[in-house]
């Protein structure tokens, strides 16, 4: 299947002067979203309490069930709806108090206030202030830990730091704008949001090797070409990939974020904002970057 045509030569590179503002807009849009939003919005994977989803066959409007935690005392607690009209989630954030038998009183507590109508409770999370904090640690120590390795992994491979470099950068972009969309929509940031983030560094990195593997190569081809041009050439000939890659994944996700249900909507949503950013940086982040650093470093020192 022939996407793009042999010899097509889109002028990539040459548009990254607009892209730069592009990407410095998008930057500072996500970045200011999580300062005024005082960081992200940490579920109870990270922030630590209790979650419980509850569900009713009967019509009960979100007020009384507000009422019932109020009468039991917690009147912190967040109750919002989930999926349908009589789905709803109880959130309690960390306190003190056993969470354990906390929790079990709650559920205890909705049952007896709703004798009359019935009510399943479908979902039960308990996370201790201590394990959350904990998770929290382990979240950035995974994400750091992964970017020092494929640093390393793209500098040894390509024998220039300054493919690793753009790389790294462009995973940076990724992760940035992908937390910008988290704070923007107000979604909470959870563990299966944790495996978004990883999930797009390692499609982000597997694209961008992609096309750098196709400069190494044309490098010794064209010799006589400057490098820009062999940039232009390297993602034109892999473009056909790129698309099909991502098309494809791009329909799963899609299906999955109308059709999943609310439990993986917010997962899917961030994976669509993941996957366009992580295409369009591979472009015109990481080839930028080690033209820059060719530009003003490498070929600098060589004179």
């Amino acid at each position: 299947m022939e996407l793009i045509r042999p010899g097509t030569k889109y002028d990539f590179i040459g548009k990254k002067k607009f892209t730069i503002w592009v990407s410095t807009i998008a930057i500072l849009l996500s970045l200011g979203s999580i300062f005024l939003h005082n960081g992200l919005k940490y579920g109870v994977d990270f922030a630590g309490g209790i979650l419980i989803q509850i569900r009713f066959s009967q019509v009960v409007d979100i007020s009384e069930v507000r009422k019932a935690m109020e009468a039991m005392g917690s009147k912190d607690a967040m109750v919002q709806n989930f999926g349908g009209e009589n789905e709803f989630l109880i959130r309690v954030e960390k306190t003190g108090e056993d969470l354990e038998e906390m929790s079990k009183k709650i559920q205890a507590s909705i049952q007896e206030r709703f004798k009359g109508k019935t009510l399943e409770i479908r979902r039960v999370e308990v996370v201790g202030p201590k394990v959350g904090k904990d998770l929290k640690t382990k979240a950035l120590w995974a994400v750091g830990l992964s970017f020092a390795a494929i640093l390393v992994f793209v500098a040894w491979r390509f024998k220039q730091v300054s493919f690793g470099l753009g790389g790294i950068a462009a995973l940076v972009h990724d992760i940035i704008i992908t937390y910008g969309a988290i704070s923007i929509a107000g979604l909470e940031y959870s563990l299966p949001l944790m495996a978004v983030i990883l999930t797009i560094i390692g499609f982000s990195i597997n694209d961008t090797i992609v096309i750098f593997d196709r400069v190494r190569e044309n490098i010794k081809k064209m010799r006589k070409e400057n490098l820009e041009t062999i940039f232009n050439t390297s993602i034109n000939e892999t473009l056909g990939r790129t698309i099909l890659t991502t098309a494809t994944l791009m329909m799963v996700v899609l299906i999955l974020f109308f059709f999943g249900g609310p439990v993986i909507h917010d997962f899917a949503f961030a994976l669509i904002v993941g996957l366009i950013s992580g295409t369009y940086s591979t472009i015109y982040v990481a080839s930028p970057v080690v033209l820059l650093w060719n530009k003003h470093f490498t070929q600098k020192k060589k004179r």
